[in-house]
């Protein structure tokens, strides 16, 4: 307690610290290195934006091809980590030691030699000189410490075994054993390659992901976190526990800027935990309901966490798609923490901290917020028809018509602003704390919503790339930042355009520098994961542990996952999320798909990639390594282990989601129309909500056991409603593998069948799995063969695969010749699933009607104190 009275910025010092140590390299050099070490960041920025955009093929000057730009990427990142992260805790951070100087400029000129040599190393692919070796050798050793101090010894260990793995090959133990890999070959597969660190990792961090990490920064700087944060409070403070509910909305918002967990935590934890404390929140729940808010920003589209992107190319969707698949999960986990947040104050009978809104009769609060919805679909409506029917009209003009429309809407968004007082950084530990008025606080930062609208528009409606669409987000948020300062002084009477001018072009400058440091540990991330990827591809490790798991699952699907979810929460520890991810995606993905098939379960790619992500997330959270968990109890004051397991504890609503989704994929919009879109939000939502209920012991009053069984039962037949339906009817017949013909004549146009196939994979090896036959249109059971591309050799009751047509149908399900038909499965007319919401609500009913007489019987401060 002396210390921080003493030295009250201790704490904070101590905060920034570890941000900076595990986000953007905890030295800060003095003097010339310092600036040196800014200015290539600001440099890397730049080159980054330079690629992203249209120019080099204007101007026909500066042009990369893709390996050329992961290499200066990657030469930009390997300077700048031993530049700005210590080699250990007592190095010096105020000053570079020549020992890091010496490993910069190697480790750059190793990333950079596929760039500086493309040309020559282009005439003699596959074949590596000594000279090639020799960069490549010190290259991945440099790599492995650039990686130790950027993100810790554990994935450089993990890159080390598989090296050691892929040249000690035919000295491993029975299973794992394999032909070896020479010195020449692990360096050409690995370094000149793209196959290995340059492989498609390191391609979307150059391509996709510095472009968001550097929109997130520009938009932190120019004052939009703090706006976020604000306008949260306006809207939620005054409610019971109201604090942590604004933290949670804060924290979902900051996670538009940061990509990052544990910067999250820190951003806005600073603010709203103490606020937490102050209604009533232990230092511990107030940490972990700011983890929980914080680690699941990494889930929120539009901008969600790099590995989302990497799963653009490792899944071959666009990222639109993505971003459809992520929404309804991510959506409902958050009003679920929400939820948890409200049972925690009902637990406790908190209160709100007084709101300074005027009191407005309820009526008029339900038509304001219904004027607003409507104004908000008649503004979007306008706009997409209207940039419909101008963009024929105007043709190659488009673009500069509708950018001038976007500046005279920002310039009236910030003359709106200036009716208002300015938001200032508020102290929250301070004694008293007044939360803002929410219309003054909406209304003076709404230009910036408008990059984000950007960046919406081009991926949802342009259907822009990732990094084109971030680019043009990135460009509008630097026109703001430079001009949001002198137009806003002169709104408001004051006249200082030089002295504003100069301070945007000074938070430009932060933002790019503050941009390229929190890239430095993905860069190098993505990098590091590439070995294993390498490793994987050229020793063929990842069928031998498909074998390994299907041996100790036993064949079982749900114990597949299980060991997938344990198995990134491990590596989770000590790995990136977006290094968790890669590693675990090429190891385990194609696994989980392949052994499902052969347990008759037809997992989308994307079901398999978002569960690995989604655990991979969860990483941050779990005792005893959490970081984010540190994090926060670093500013509660709490105990970091208890507020580990309190975060764990509100976050196992994430944890359940990706169990749920791989067996019921209408949580992810896959073939689900609007109206089923809608129907299913509601449904998932209240059943996320009662899981919640059931998880935490509280609904209306404090749940008996068998209470929360009962509601977590309610919650997961809101969630599958297929596993009971699927009980009481089953939804295939089996058919005689003989009248596959005549079963593909008979089914409905648009469905499927289940053909459960033996034959041999691409290996030789026997092979026994389901195909899903999407049924194609025709009149006749002749027709529709044809159209699939397929012909059947039928013998008895036997039919074998006779021939199948090059590019048709058939051949892209899977099917091929020689191949048996074990068994056929057509759909039958049956009642819907959804007929099993019905008991599930009459059973959520019997526990409120429960709970609901016992809080009548009850004073109303013993059913809260309860």
């Amino acid at each position: 307690m002396t210390d921080e009275k003493t030295n009250p910025r201790k704490p904070e010092a101590d905060l920034e610290d570890m941000v900076a140590s595990s986000d953007t390299g905890a030295r800060k050099p003095l003097g010339a290195p310092g600036k040196l070490l800014v200015g290539v960041a600001a440099a890397w920025s730049l080159f980054q934006l330079w690629i992203a955009s249209p120019l080099p093929y204007i101007f026909r000057i500066g042009v990369f091809n893709a390996t050329e730009a992961r290499s200066i990427h990657l030469a930009f990142a390997m300077f700048l980590a031993f530049m700005a992260y210590p080699a250990l805790k007592r190095s010096p951070r105020d000053r570079i030691p020549l020992q890091d100087w010496l490993l910069a400029l190697v480790g750059a000129f190793c990333a950079a030699y596929i760039f500086l040599f493309y040309a020559e190393l282009s005439d003699r692919p596959g074949s590596p000189i000594l000279r090639d070796v020799i960069v490549g050798v010190v290259g991945i050793v440099v790599l492995l410490e650039a990686t130790r101090r950027a993100l810790g010894p554990p994935l450089a260990i993990v890159a080390s075994i598989f090296i050691l793995y892929s040249l000690f090959g035919p000295y491993m133990p029975g299973i794992l054993a394999h032909r070896g890999v020479s010195l020449y070959g692990l360096v050409n597969h690995q370094w000149l390659t793209a196959q290995g660190v340059f492989g498609i990792a390191l391609g979307v961090s150059t391509s996709f992901v510095f472009l968001f990490v550097l929109f997130g920064a520009l938009l932190d700087k120019a004052g939009a976190g703090n706006y976020f944060i604000k306008v949260a409070f306006s809207l939620l403070g005054h409610y019971k526990g109201g604090p942590a509910k604004a933290a949670v909305v804060a924290s979902g918002m900051t996670g538009l800027i940061s990509g990052s967990s544990i910067a999250n935590t820190v951003t806005t934890g600073t603010f709203t935990i103490p606020m937490m404390k102050r209604v009533g929140f232990s230092a511990e729940k107030a940490g972990a309901v700011e983890v929980s808010s914080s680690v699941n920003g990494q889930i929120m589209p539009p901008v969600m966490g790099a590995a989302a992107f990497l799963m653009v190319e490792y899944v071959g969707i666009p990222y639109v798609e993505v971003i459809r698949h992520a929404f309804l999960p991510a959506v409902i986990s958050y009003i679920a923490l929400i939820y948890i947040v409200h049972l925690e104050a009902l637990k406790a009978d908190m209160k709100g901290l007084p709101s300074s809104n005027p009191v407005r009769p309820l009526l008029n609060k339900v038509i304001g917020f219904l004027t607003g919805l409507i104004l908000l679909m008649a503004l979007s409506f306008a706009v997409y028809y209207g940039l419909g029917w101008l963009k024929p009209v105007l043709g190659d003009a488009t673009p500069w018509v509708v950018g001038v429309g976007l500046a005279a809407i920002y310039v009236g968004l910030l003359k709106l602003g200036s009716y208002y007082p300015e938001l200032e950084l508020d102290d929250p530990t301070s004694k008293v704390v007044t939360l803002p008025r929410t219309k003054p606080t909406v209304m003076v930062g709404l230009h910036y919503i408008l990059p984000v609208i950007v960046l919406v528009w081009c991926l949802m409606v342009e259907r822009l790339s990732p990094g084109l669409s971030a680019f043009w987000a990135t460009v509008f948020m630097i026109f703001i930042m430079i001009t949001q300062r002198p137009i806003t002084a002169f709104f408001r009477g004051r006249s200082r355009i030089v002295a504003d001018i100069k301070e945007g072009f000074l938070d430009l400058w932060d933002g790019l520098v503050a941009g390229a440091r929190n890239m430095i540990g993905i860069g190098i991330a993505t990098a590091t994961a590439g070995i294993v990827v390498g490793a994987v591809s050229q020793t063929g490790v990842g069928l031998v542990l498909a074998d390994v798991v299907e041996i100790l699952a036993m064949g079982n699907l749900m114990l597949i996952l299980l060991l997938t979810a344990v198995l990134s929460l491990i590596l989770g520890m000590g790995l990136p999320t977006t290094a968790n991810y890669i590693v675990v995606s090429a190891l385990m993905a194609p696994v989980i798909v392949m052994l499902g098939q052969q347990n008759g379960l037809i997992v989308p790619l994307i079901a398999v990639h978002l569960f690995v992500f989604y655990f991979g997330i969860m990483a941050d959270v779990t005792p005893p390594v959490g970081l984010a968990s540190f994090a926060a109890a670093a500013v509660s004051g709490g105990d970091p282990l208890r507020t580990g397991f309190q975060a764990f504890y509100y976050s196992l609503r994430t944890a359940a989601l990706p169990f749920l989704f791989i067996f019921n994929t209408d949580l992810l919009l896959i073939d689900v129309g609007w109206l089923q879109g809608i129907v299913i939000f509601i449904i998932a939502t209240i059943a996320m909500l009662i899981f919640a209920a059931g998880t935490q012991g509280y609904l209306l009053v404090r749940s008996r056991w068998y209470e929360s069984i009962l509601l977590l039962l309610v919650a997961f037949t809101l969630f599958r409603p297929g596993y009971w339906m699927d009980r009481i009817h089953d939804p295939y017949q089996s058919i005689p593998p003989a009248e596959f013909a005549q079963a593909l004549g008979q089914v409905e146009d648009g469905s499927q069948l289940r053909v459960q196939i033996a034959g041999e994979d691409a290996f030789g090896d026997p092979m026994t799995t389901y195909l899903l036959v999407p049924v194609p249109r025709g009149d006749t059971a002749e027709e529709r063969m044809e159209r699939l591309g397929m012909e059947l050799w039928v013998d008895g009751d036997q039919a074998t695969v006779d021939f199948v047509e090059f590019g048709s149908l058939a051949a892209d399900i899977g099917f091929d010749f020689d191949q048996e038909i074990i068994e056929v499965l057509a759909p039958v007319d049956r009642w819907a699933k959804e007929w099993m919401w019905i008991p599930g609500f009459l059973l959520f009913g019997l526990v409120v009607l429960l709970q609901r007489r016992r809080k009548l019987q009850q004073p109303s401060s013993t059913a809260h104190a309860a």
